[in-house]
């Protein structure tokens, strides 16, 4: 089976109910010698979610979505138009799904989006952990972090490819919202939902 890919999601969609932080501090994870960089927290989570599912077995984590306020290309590589700063919020949501079971681990305490995704790595080691020393297994050890499933990205929604064109994306929101429109029978949840889609589409640039 070919390895599970992290997906970038943009804009950050933070956890239901989870707190957040009012002042974020300067974190102490290092990348040799210097300060964490985003393609080195990426790697380190990567690294601790492969080291979750033993060699030769189906892997354990799926249907990995990395929320953040950075967007990224869609080779992966962070979008350098955009700006190449750090977001005002520097917080990162981590979903996905453990034994099919979704999960999220969240983090705005430090100041960069790289600091908070190592931060997310360092905690899933300190979980695995419990697993090496005997004391739970994997699901006990993150019992605490099980929550509702990513929500689904935009372009889900509006039923187009990541990559479609500002004309595409028109067309598919104004065809939906015909029947998504609780005038004309739709739900008021269905109509929400397209109007946050479309809505973040705008954001990203798309629409």
């Amino acid at each position: 089976m070919t390895d599970p890919e992290i997906q970038p999601g943009y804009p950050l969609r933070w956890p239901d109910g989870r707190p957040r932080s009012r002042e974020h501090a300067s974190a102490l994870f290092r990348d040799g010698g210097s300060r964490m960089t985003l393609t080195t927290a990426r790697k380190r989570l990567k690294q601790q979610v492969e080291a979750m599912t033993k060699p030769r077995q189906n892997w354990r984590v799926l249907n990995m979505v990395l929320s953040t306020n950075i967007r990224f290309t869609a080779s992966g590589a962070r979008d350098q138009n955009v700006s190449r700063r750090d977001p005002p919020d520097p917080g990162v949501a981590f979903y996905f799904d453990l034994d099919e079971k979704p999960h999220v681990l969240a983090c705005d305490r430090w100041d960069t989006v790289a600091d908070n995704i190592a931060a997310i790595a360092a905690h899933i080691d300190a979980l695995r952990g419990q697993e090496r020393w005997g004391v739970a297994d994997l699901r006990q050890a993150f019992a605490g972090h099980v929550a509702l499933p990513a929500p689904p990205h935009w372009s889900e929604i509006l039923g187009v490819r990541r990559g479609a064109s500002a004309d595409v994306i028109q067309s598919a929101y104004r065809q939906l919202a015909l029947s998504a429109h609780p005038d004309r029978g739709g739900s008021r949840d269905a109509w929400d939902s397209l109007q946050a889609a479309h809505e973040a589409a705008r954001k990203e640039g798309r629409a």
